[in-house]
């Protein structure tokens, strides 16, 4: 027993102890590791990259498929706009086919007179003066015009 007691004790065998303490721990601990790693399997992995070549395969037709629904919106609305012009030019033609509505149009844009009416032109004395000035500018060179509207355009900014 004395020999027994005294191979307990020593440290050859208290080492061994040890190592077998430790190889125990680090089996535990790599059993650990290995529950957590086996979460991400092959299949979960080789699901994952399917995954991702979908998105990526079919990210172009649908950009393609959104860009050309907004292009069907905007022919539409133009399509819209276009038929709202073709009304109002039909109504112009219509108001334009009464004989009122055209003389009273020839009237004010050309300012014709019925005979025996007496027409009448009002001008603006300052309109009057304006082309006169322009008349002057034509006969001069144009950087001389040039300097005229610097000068005007200082003088108002004093």
């Amino acid at each position: 027993m004395a020999v027994k007691d005294r191979d307990r004790f020593s440290t050859a065998t208290r080492i061994k102890l040890l190592g077998e303490q430790t190889a125990a721990r680090v089996y535990r601990s790599q059993t650990k590791r290995q529950a957590r790693r086996s979460r991400l399997t092959g299949r979960a992995a080789l699901l994952a990259l399917v995954l991702c070549t979908l998105i990526v395969a079919l990210a172009y037709p649908m950009r393609q498929y959104v860009s050309q629904r907004a292009e069907i919106a905007d022919l539409e609305r133009e399509k819209q706009q276009a038929a709202e012009r073709v009304e109002q030019l039909r109504d112009l033609k219509a108001r334009w086919q009464d004989d009122a509505y055209a003389e009273q149009q020839i009237r004010q844009r050309l300012h014709y007179v019925l005979p025996g009416e007496t027409g009448f032109v009002v001008i603006d004395p300052d309109a009057a003066k304006q082309s006169r000035a322009d008349l002057g500018a034509t006969d001069r060179p144009w950087y001389s015009n040039v300097w005229d509207g610097v000068d005007k355009s200082d003088a108002s900014d004093q």
